[in-house]
């Protein structure tokens, strides 16, 4: 039958773990033993069951092996507080540089709004000016793009106005004469309508002094 996945947790009954340990401690013996010879591998297990009983199993000296280990744990630990004090050495740089830009900035925006200016020589102030030339350059050639985009959107306004202009132009000579047409209309049905009332028939007689006509 196909053995079943083992939970991990603390085996309850006391005899089951205590027969649970001796084999696992021999098979991880035997591990540690394969290890060593198959890789030529400095290794040293120590297991201490239960009771406190000690297992232990080195392929060179157990105790050059712990004194190697610790060694290297100082070292790394060494090795991690260096690269923590490193760490926080570039940290407190940064920080300084970025306060030096700031201040440095601070005192240039003064210099361009005509602060401290007393301190300046000639070099700096003829630098400032050059700056201030160069910024008045960029905010005129701004102020003129967006004088020339108003007047390019006013000349389309312009454009469309003309247009309905027109055709309203047009629909109102339409109008006039449509209008124009139907009061000729109109005057033409009026004459048809009295000459239609007009009597037609023979003539009325007349009387004349001999009594004929």
């Amino acid at each position: 039958m196909v053995r079943g996945k083992t939970e991990m947790k603390r085996i309850e009954n006391a005899t089951s773990r205590q027969v649970t340990f001796s084999k696992r401690r021999n098979g991880l013996l035997k591990k540690a033993f394969e290890l060593s010879v198959l890789c030529d591998a400095e290794v040293a297990l120590i297991i201490f069951s239960p009771r406190g009983k000690l297992y232990e199993f080195s392929n060179f000296s157990m105790n050059k092996t712990i004194d190697r280990y610790q060694n290297r744990t100082k070292d790394l630990m060494s090795s991690n507080n260096t690269a923590v004090e490193d760490l926080q050495l570039e940290k407190e740089l940064d920080s300084f540089t970025i306060t030096k830009k700031l201040e440095h900035l601070e005192v240039s925006k003064r210099k361009l709004l005509g602060g401290g200016l007393d301190s300046c020589s000639i070099d700096e102030l003829q630098q400032l000016e050059r700056q201030l030339e160069r910024s008045l350059s960029k905010i005129r050639s701004r102020k003129y793009q967006i004088l020339k985009e108003e007047i390019m959107k006013l000349k389309e306004e312009e454009k469309l106005l003309l247009e309905e202009n027109a055709a309203l132009q047009v629909g109102r000579e339409s109008s006039k004469k449509r209008e124009t047409k139907q009061r000729s209309e109109s005057k033409e049905q009026d004459i048809m309508d009295v000459e239609t009332e007009l009597f037609i028939g023979l003539p009325e007689r007349r009387t004349t002094t001999n009594g004929f006509l």
